[in-house]
C-alpha cells in the first residue's frame, strides 16, 4: 500500500544505448576533422578520442595535466570521477569544440559540476561553461518549482560536488520560497472562502494548489525533502500546510510494505533499512498541531514503525500522537496486527493499551487545566471520552474471539476503560460473553475476574434478559443480575425510577412520579407490576426449596407447591436459578458418611 517504484532494467537499457551512440557520434565527428585525434580521454567507463588544444583552451583541469607530464607526448588522460560522468564529460567536449547542444533543466546541475571539477572559469575564457551553466541557473532553472526540483533531484546524484558548489542549498532556498509563497496564496484564498458562500469550484481550488507543490517534491530523496521541509517552516510556512506534502511523500516512499497482514516479512534487509530511515525521519517531521495529520494516517504510519521495528522513541511519539485524537478514530485504527514473533495473539493489544494510558492522561491533565491558580473552575477542553469509551468496548469485542488473548491482557484493558466513559454496562458485558464463548476453558475463578469487569447495576433489561439466560457466565454473577432487576422493578412499582439507561436498545428511564403520566407508560408499569409478582413468587418458591433441602424429614408433595405464574421474563430464569441449591445445600446440610436416597417422588422437584 505504501514505496517508490524502482526504475525499470528496460529503461536504463534504452538510455545505456542512447548514451552510447551520442558517444559514438561525437567521436565519429572528431575523427572525421582534418586534424587526427591527439589525446584519448577516459572519463568514467567511456574513452574520447580529442585533441588537446581545444580542451586545454578552456578546461584548467586538463591544460595542468597536460603542461605537469613529464612527456611532452602524453596521449591518455584518465578523470573516472568527473561528476556525471562520460554522459556530463560528452557535452564537455561538445562546448569545447564550439558545437550547439542545449542547456536545460536536466543536464544544467551536472553541466556546473562538471565545470567546476575541470576549472572551466573565466581566467581560461570569456564565457566559460561555469558563467554559462550559472546564468541559466539564475534567469531560467530556479525561477520556477518544476525546475528547481529537478535540478535538486539531479544534485543528489552528483555529490559531493553539488554541496561544494552550494547548488543543494540554492535549490532549497529556491523551493522553500515558491512553495511558502504557494501556501500563503492558498491560505488567503481558503480565508476568503470561509467569509464568502463558496461554490463547488472555488471549495475543490485550494486542495488543487496543495496538492500540485506536494507532488512536485515527491521525487527528491528522503534527507533532501527534510532539508525542503525544514527550510519551509523557517520560512514561516504552517505545519499543518505541511501535511499533505507529508503525507503524499510517505505514500509513495512506502508503498508495499505489508501492515495489515501478518506473518514472515517479505522484503529485503537493504530495502528494510532504507524504509527505516525514512519513515523515522518522516516522524521527526510531523506537524506538532493538534489535527494537522489524520488519526488514520498516524495509524498505517504505527503499523509500519511496529512492521520495520524502528526505535523505541518513534514508536511512542507516534502512539501518543494517536492517543491525543483517539476520539476521532474508528476500530479499524486500533486493530493493529502484532508482528512480534514471540506473540501468538492476532492483534498487538500493548500497543492499544499504552495508546489509551496515553489518552487518559492527557484528559486527566485537560481537567486539571479547568481550575485555575485562585481554585476557580474555568470552562476545560470539550471531552469526547464518553466516545473512546464505546471505542474501546468495540475493540474489546473485537479482539475476545482471539483464542491466544491471554485473560490478564482482557482485564487489564476492560479495567482501564473509565466508568465515566460507559454510559451503560452493554458493550463491556457484550465484549465478556464473546470472551467466554471463545475461551470454554476457563476456571470458575478466571470467569468470576472477567465478570468483574461490568457493574450489573448498569445493564439495560434487554441485556439483562440475556444475561439471566446465559450459561457462560458464573452463578454469582446471575444472581447479581438478578437482584438488581429486581431492584429496579421494586422501584418501578414505587414510582421511582432510579437508574437511566440510555444505550443501546433500552428506553431511558427518567419517571419520576409524574401525575401526568402517558398511557403507555401506565401499561409499562402494570407489566413491570406483573413481572416483579412473578418474581416474588419464584423467589418464595426457591425458599421453600432450600428449607426442604434442609429437612429431610419433610414430604413435599406436588399439591403443597406455590402456584406456577404465567410464562414471563422471570419465569425464564427459574431453571437458571435453580442452579443455586447445590451451592446453599452444602452451608445448611452437614455432611455424613452415609447418606440415604431421597424418595422417589422428591428426587426430581427442582426443575
Amino acid at each position: 500500500m505504501f514505496g517508490v517504484d524502482p526504475v525499470t532494467s528496460p529503461i536504463l537499457k534504452k538510455k545505456q544505448q542512447l548514451l552510447s551512440s551520442a558517444m559514438k557520434r561525437t567521436s565519429e565527428w572528431i575523427c572525421s576533422q582534418d586534424i587526427p585525434s591527439d589525446i584519448k580521454v577516459q572519463a568514467g567507463e567511456s574513452s574520447f578520442s580529442l585533441h588537446k588544444s581545444p580542451l586545454a583552451s578552456k578546461c584548467g583541469y586538463i591544460k595542468k595535466l597536460i603542461s605537469e607530464a613529464s612527456d611532452s607526448t602524453i596521449s591518455l588522460i584518465e578523470i573516472p570521477d568527473v561528476p556525471g560522468g562520460a554522459q556530463a564529460f560528452e557535452l564537455v567536449a561538445k562546448f569545447c569544440y564550439g558545437l550547439n547542444f542545449e542547456i536545460n533543466i536536466e543536464n544544467v546541475a551536472m553541466l556546473r559540476c562538471a565545470a567546476e571539477y575541470l576549472e572551466m572559469t573565466e581566467d581560461y575564457e570569456v564565457g566559460n561553461l561555469i558563467s554559462t551553466t550559472e546564468a541559466y541557473l539564475e534567469e531560467v532553472a530556479l525561477m520556477n518549482l518544476s525546475g528547481a526540483v529537478t535540478v535538486l533531484h539531479k544534485s543528489e546524484n552528483l555529490l559531493p560536488m553539488a554541496e561544494k558548489i552550494k547548488l543543494v542549498n540554492r535549490c532549497i532556498d529556491a523551493v522553500s520560497y515558491i512553495t511558502s509563497s504557494e501556501s500563503q496564496f492558498y491560505l488567503s484564498l481558503r480565508a476568503e472562502n470561509s467569509h464568502d458562500s463558496m461554490s463547488s469550484s472555488s471549495a475543490s481550488q485550494p486542495k488543487a494548489i496543495v496538492h500540485w507543490w506536494a507532488e512536485e517534491l515527491t521525487v527528491l530523496r528522503i534527507d533532501t525533502f527534510q532539508r525542503v521541509i525544514i527550510a519551509m517552516k523557517a520560512r514561516g510556512c504552517k505545519e499543518y500546510a505541511l501535511g499533505p506534502v507529508i503525507m503524499l511523500y510517505v505514500q509513495k516512499s512506502l508503498r508495499g510494505l505489508d501492515i495489515f497482514g501478518r506473518g514472515g516479512k517479505k522484503i529485503e534487509p537493504k530495502q528494510e533499512h532504507e524504509k527505516r530511515i525514512i519513515l523515522e525521519t518522516i516522524v521527526s517531521l510531523l506537524p506538532r498541531e493538534m489535527n494537522a495529520m489524520s488519526v488514520s494516517f498516524l495509524s498505517m504510519l504505527l503499523r509500519a514503525a511496529l512492521y520495520l521495528e524502528t526505535t523505541v522513541a518513534c514508536r511512542l511519539d507516534l502512539e501518543k500522537r494517536m492517543a491525543f485524537q483517539l476520539g476521532q478514530a474508528v476500530l479499524d485504527d486500533l486493530l493493529i496486527p502484532s508482528f512480534s514473533s514471540n506473540s501468538e495473539a492476532v492483534f498487538d493489544v500493548d500497543t492499544v493499551q499504552r495508546i489509551l494510558t496515553n489518552y487518559l492522561d492527557h484528559e486527566l491533565e485537560g481537567r486539571r487545566l479547568g481550575y485555575n491558580t485562585d481554585d476557580d473552575y474555568i470552562s476545560p477542553p470539550p471531552s469526547d471520552i464518553e466516545q473512546v469509551g464505546r471505542l474501546m468496548e468495540s475493540y474489546l469485542a473485537e479482539i475476545a474471539s482471539d483464542q491466544k488473548l491471554t485473560v490478564e491482557k482482557f482485564i487489564s484493558l476492560g479495567e482501564l476503560i473509565p466508568e465515566q466513559a460507559r454510559i451503560t454496562e452493554d458493550g463491556m458485558y457484550r465484549a465478556i460473553d464473546i470472551y467466554l464463548k471463545a475461551h470454554p476453558s476457563l476456571s470458575d475463578m478466571e470467569r468470576k475476574r472477567v465478570c468483574n469487569l461490568m457493574d450489573c447495576q448498569r445493564l439495560s433489561r434487554e441485556a439483562c434478559a440475556h444475561a439471566a439466560q446465559n450459561d457462560r457466565l458464573p452463578v454469582q454473577t446471575v444472581v447479581q443480575v438478578l437482584y438488581c432487576e429486581q431492584r429496579r422493578l421494586r422501584d418501578t412499582t414505587n414510582g421511582n425510577f432510579t437508574f437511566n439507561y440510555t444505550g443501546g436498545d433500552s428506553p431511558a428511564l427518567s419517571y419520576r412520579g409524574n401525575s401526568y403520566a402517558t398511557r403507555h407508560d401506565s401499561d409499562e408499569l402494570s407489566r413491570l407490576q406483573r413481572e416483579n409478582d412473578g418474581l416474588k413468587v419464584e423467589l418464595l418458591r426457591m425458599k421453600m426449596q432450600v428449607t426442604d433441602l434442609g429437612n429431610p424429614s419433610a414430604n413435599l408433595t406436588s399439591a403443597d407447591k406455590p402456584p406456577l405464574p404465567k410464562k414471563s421474563f422471570i419465569s425464564s430464569v427459574s431453571k437458571k436459578l435453580g442452579r443455586l441449591n447445590p451451592f446453599l445445600r452444602l452451608d445448611s446440610v452437614k455432611p455424613t458418611k452415609t447418606r440415604s436416597k431421597p424418595p422417589k417422588d422428591r428426587r426430581h422437584s427442582i426443575s
